[in-house]
């Protein structure tokens, strides 16, 4: 499904029960155009500051996201918003000044039981007890991991690290590949269509065949 533009009143469907109220203020204190994305693989969330031509802050989350990594998510991109506001353009992306925000917004919703305990104890090291934060959920395998214990998963979607070695498994775009070595944080997987051997990371998502 195709991005939509959405009213920040359906945020209440996909975040945790409870957590609707902490974050409408910044909707109606903010001018942010808020888009609900469908099915994306690789993109999680995102931000763009105001522009000529389109003056609103605007954010777009992945509505396929459980309620967890929904607001870890929607946390993080209003980070980037308030460091935008502040800071304009004269700091990094994710920077000091990003993850000094980003900590603080985490740290309203976090010891508040809104998270699992495996998701908890996964923020504690993910936030490396207060002294930095990492770009996304993605780059720390340990917080990516026990999220994904709370997808919905689809029937036979696997991560690449759950896969039996010599088994095959189907990517999104619907080639096929056979796992046949680890590597340090990879693994080698043969395409059955070429022969052509790609490395996978371990978190990446796939269906299995069989």
């Amino acid at each position: 499904m195709s991005k939509q533009e959405a009213p920040f009143h359906v945020l209440e469907q996909f975040l945790p029960e409870g957590t609707y109220r902490k974050v409408a203020p910044f909707f109606r204190d903010y001018d942010i155009h808020l888009t609900i994305a469908h099915d994306r693989v690789t993109i999680l969330g995102n931000y763009r500051s105001p522009s000529r031509e389109y003056p609103s802050h605007r954010i777009s989350i992945n509505g396929s996201l459980n309620p967890y990594s929904f607001l870890i998510t929607l946390l993080h991109e209003l980070a980037h918003m308030l460091a935008y506001i502040q800071y304009r353009r004269a700091i990094l992306p994710h920077g000091q000044e990003w993850q000094a925000i980003f900590g603080e917004l985490l740290s309203k919703y976090t010891g508040k039981g809104i998270f699992p305990d495996n998701v908890e104890e996964a923020l504690a090291k993910y936030q490396d007890n207060g002294k930095k934060i990492k770009a996304s959920t993605c780059s720390d395998p340990e917080l990516y991991r026990a999220l994904k214990k709370h997808d919905r998963r689809k029937k036979h979607m696997r991560l690449v690290e759950e896969v039996p070695l010599n088994e095959h498994f189907e990517t999104h775009d619907g080639r096929v590949f056979q796992k046949i070595e680890k590597l340090r944080t990879r693994f080698r997987c043969k395409e059955v269509g070429t022969g052509y051997v790609y490395l996978f990371p371990a978190l990446s998502e796939v269906k299995l065949i069989g």
